[in-house]
């Protein structure tokens, strides 16, 4: 029988959130399953596993046999899989996560970890066979697969390092007290703590000084994932569909940067990214007509701040209609001469897409009719009527990403709309609301009246501008009902409330609420209830094609707010509507390491300054600091919040000025470390635990971070104060401006007099770094200009380094350089392939913590003159001068 919900649910509100509470002691008292039949194939292993007592029946009917499929991928991946026996249920489909090959010549006995299980009750573990070591463990917790609940749980040890199960605004190592992290998209101003947000992706890394490894549960349903240590520590997913579908990583025991390699075999390694887009991007809600955004290009020029890439919000729509230009405050031929203007020196533009098309049958709405007319619409549940949302422009209808046809409506509209010729022609595309987002309140009975009541599409408040200046000076069509087939059965399920409730915090929790309708209905028969979580993904993906098809062969920018799982293929994102405050710029860097070192989403950064609310000069500052750090630097914020253009302050214009020329210094080895991300999944931002895995006070840091394998980053975090407190392992580091050599002692370090236009930044021993001498107003200008190589040793008196180079556009290279940096002993080597001219000079190679003045300075084995090398004892800096094409490999050795 079912269990009684009076004695096994409690709701619990938190605001007007209700979700469910389920006492685990319950839970455990479930009978779970028993393993039979049990088959071993090569590397794969399958069996029945049958209810092992009387149904607890706890959200539904316990299914009575499941099937269980354990393959050994690789040497340090197994693909744990159970399903329904009888019943196809929902899966992520290929098309939207393909899946890695499994190597067939694996076992058991050669793999670093083990699948290890008890038939009766069926529990499973997994172990590191070099040290016995359990890293995943089912033990005294019985599965439950019901058709609208799934339960698994795990111990873990205590005090576990866990982190991961984004996307989130929580500390980067989680709490293992009573934490909750759900995984519903959901539009989310604020971005709040301890919340759902925009993006899911259910992996953790969990860290041991015995090594790290991974879980990714590959489930797109809503699903709460529960953290504790009041009764031991364990962790536990609670899932409304799909079925268990796990991989298990082996990671290291000495390097946790394997781990985040063997993740992307998984989910792809993350996209290569055009130079440009490493500059500085601006953009604002709120800018009301062409003119303003001409304006503040102009006023980035005059106040010597490099401006690479202009953006614009929804401000240019007309009535906030997406592939539409408001003809009086945004006109065309206004628009094309901004473009026009930008790309005549060197910078860029980019524009706002949302999903949402404005519903406007009758009329001559372009991207509406073509839509309807090929049938491209999210459908309600009936399949008879479309599945309607309330977003900017009114009453809305969705792209449905599963239609065959959608790819080429998608592409057709971006034809159309961004066509050079008498189009915006953008050079990247932003994607907003893809949650999917709608500000219909549930239940949403009448959209229409809903839309009035909001004031959608809101009209402007500003005269609109004289025309004349220059902005420099210089059919009806009805329903086509769709059958409703569909792909699982969900007859018997109750998709609108869900007997088990996910801690949603979108409006009062409900699944629909501020989004697509659950029940929508997609071509392939599938619904939102599954696919929900998806949709971002998707659409991203779709909008990377169609940039794809407008520039073939050019790499593509598109930053997305919703991203799932291997989003970060295809794209880039932001972290969302944040605020203007110091704690919303202390968890960005939390943020950015999570999507950047752990999802495999390195082109991330959040909206300096803050998008929400006020800033301040002080805080702004110190954000356009940190923000140089994000791999995706912009400034962005609402239109009913003061502008804050980085000029509108001295000291923020100070500030920015100061780093943008370190981050333009800097962006020869950040384009090599996005390279090498795309090579092999090496992360392009590194936690400080994963350089110095052994240290435990290095585990829960994240308000430090290293920038590739090399840059660390200390900012100050607290306001009004000029000093930050840092920690500094067992390590040699020198000062990026003065080089000079600092040892850490493992310890924290106070560093003061840190003034409101500075940023404390380090160079890790072991480290040669490729930096143009100087920085640059534009990207262009910048590859224009010389190098230089920092020699930096370790307390070994060794140092290594790489710099890429290609044209910067293309998806495929005509012609690439890869040089490699040695140094030992004294003597740094240079090697490597030069077949793309970097047509400029080595100016200087630069060695730090030379102890004494060198009496020779050799160049291939060759003495140089006395004047070719200076010394300089207060900062143990030995600079050697070049001034020679950067075209081939040489040795320079300091005796």
């Amino acid at each position: 029988m079912r269990v009684s919900a009076l004695s096994l649910l409690a709701a619990v509100c938190a605001g007007t959130v209700y979700a469910t509470f389920t006492d685990p002691v319950v839970l455990d008292a479930c009978p779970g399953y028993k393993a039979t039949a049990v088959s071993t194939h090569g590397s794969t292993m399958t069996a029945n596993l049958v209810l092992a007592g009387k149904a607890c029946n706890v959200f539904g009917d316990d299914i009575e046999q499941l099937k269980l499929e354990v393959t050994y991928e690789t040497n340090t991946r197994i693909h744990v899989k159970i399903t329904d026996a009888a019943t196809q249920r929902y899966e992520i489909p290929d098309s939207v996560l393909p899946r890695p090959h499994a190597d067939s010549s694996v076992s058991s006995k050669s793999a670093e970890i083990q699948f290890n299980y008890t038939a009766s009750p069926f529990s499973f573990s997994i172990v590191r066979n070099s040290n016995e070591e359990v890293l995943f463990s089912t033990g005294k917790h019985p599965i439950i697969f019901e058709p609208q609940y799934l339960r698994l749980k795990t111990d873990l040890v205590d005090q576990a390092n866990v982190y991961g199960l984004g996307e989130h605004t929580d500390p980067f190592r989680l709490s293992t007290f009573n934490t909750t992290r759900t995984f519903w998209s959901r539009d989310a101003y604020g971005v709040p703590t301890g919340s759902n947000l925009y993006g899911n992706h259910p992996i953790y890394f969990e860290h041991r000084t015995t090594g790290t490894h991974g879980v990714f549960f590959v489930n797109s349903n809503g699903l709460d994932i529960k953290i504790n240590d009041t009764d031991g520590t364990s962790l536990e997913y609670n899932a409304i569909g799909g079925v268990f579908d796990f991989y298990f990583l082996a990671g290291s025991t000495t390097d946790p940067t394997e781990l985040a390699r063997q993740y992307a075999e998984i989910v792809g390694n993350p996209a290569e990214v055009p130079y440009w887009s490493l500059g500085f991007h601006q953009c604002r809600f709120g800018y009301q007509n062409y003119l303003d955004v001409a304006q503040v290009i102009t006023n980035y020029s005059e106040a010597n701040i490099p401006l690479e890439t202009m953006w614009t919000d929804i401000d240019y729509m007309d009535r906030r209609r997406i592939f539409t230009v408001d003809p009086v405050y945004f006109p065309m031929d206004r628009m094309r001469e901004i473009v026009e203007y930008l790309h005549d020196h060197d910078q860029y533009y980019v524009l706002m897409t949302d999903p949402a098309v404005a519903y406007l049958p009758g009329g001559d709405y372009g991207p509406y009719n073509r839509g309807t007319e090929t049938d491209i619409w999210l459908k309600s549940g009936d399949g008879k009527n479309f599945s309607f949302g309330v977003v900017w422009p009114g009453v809305t209808v969705f792209p449905d990403w599963f239609h065959p046809k959608t790819q080429d409506y998608w592409n057709n509209e971006f034809q159309l709309f961004y066509n050079p010729a008498d189009g915006i022609d953008i050079d990247g595309a932003w994607i907003d609301m893809n949650d999917p987002a709608s500000f219909c309140v549930y239940p949403c009975t009448d959209p229409f009246e809903q839309a009035v009541e909001q004031d959608l599409p809101p009209a402007r408040i500003t005269p609109p501008p004289d025309d004349s200046i220059p902005p420099f000076n210089t059919t009806s069509l009805t329903v086509q009902k769709r059958a409703p087939t569909f792909a699982f059965d969900h007859s018997s399920d109750n998709l609108l409330v869900p007997p088990y409730a996910i801690e949603n915090q979108a409006g009062g929790g409900n699944l629909s609420d501020r989004t697509a309708w659950v029940d929508s209905l997609h071509a392939n028969g599938m619904i939102e209830y599954d696919t929900h979580n998806l949709y971002g993904t998707m659409m991203s993906v779709a909008t990377h094609e169609a940039m794809l098809a407008r520039r073939p062969g050019k790499r593509t920018l598109v930053i997305t707010r919703s991203t799932f799982a291997g989003a970060g293929a295809k794209v880039g994102k932001w972290l969302g509507d944040n605020l203007s405050d110091w704690p919303h710029y202390r968890n960005s860097i939390a943020g950015i390491l999570g999507m950047a070192s752990i999802y495999h989403i390195p082109m991330v950064g959040a909206d300096i300054c803050g998008f929400g609310d006020n800033t301040t000069e002080t805080l702004c500052a110190r954000w356009a600091m940190l923000g140089a750090f994000y791999p995706f630097m912009r400034d962005h914020n609402q239109d009913v919040a003061s502008p804050q253009e980085f000029y509108r302050w001295p000291t923020v214009a100070q500030a920015a000025r100061n780093v943008l020329d370190i981050r333009y210094r800097l962006m020869d080895y950040i384009y090599t470390a996005f390279h090498q991300a795309h090579t092999d999944g090496t992360p392009v931002l590194n936690p400080l635990w994963y350089k110095y895995p052994q240290d435990p006070n290095t585990f829960p840091i994240d308000l430090q971070f290293l920038y590739g394998d090399s840059i660390l980053v200390s900012p100050v975090t607290d306001e009004n104060v000029t000093s930050v407190t840092a920690y500094f392992p067992k390590e040699i580091f020198y000062n990026f401006l003065t080089l000079e050599p600092f040892e850490g002692q493992g310890a924290n370090v106070t560093l003061d007099n840190i003034d409101f236009t500075s940023i404390p930044v380090h160079i890790k021993g072991g480290a040669v770094l490729p930096l143009r001498v100087k920085g640059a107003m534009t990207t262009k200008v910048l590859r224009q200009t010389d190098f230089e190589l920092v020699v930096a040793p370790d307390m070994t008196d060794r140092a290594s380094g790489q710099l890429y180079a290609d044209d910067g556009v293309s998806v495929v290279p005509a012609t690439t350089t890869l040089v490699k940096f040695a140094y030992a002993n004294g003597t740094l080597t240079v090697s490597g392939s030069f077949g793309y001219d970097l047509g400029v000079k080595l100016a200087r190679v630069r060695f730090l913590n030379v102890g004494a003045a060198p009496a020779n300075v050799e160049v291939n084995s060759k003495k140089v003159v006395s004047s070719a090398f200076v010394y300089n004892a207060t900062n143990k800096v030995l600079d050697v001068t070049f001034n020679t094409s950067f075209n081939k490999g040489f040795t320079v050795k300091h005796l």
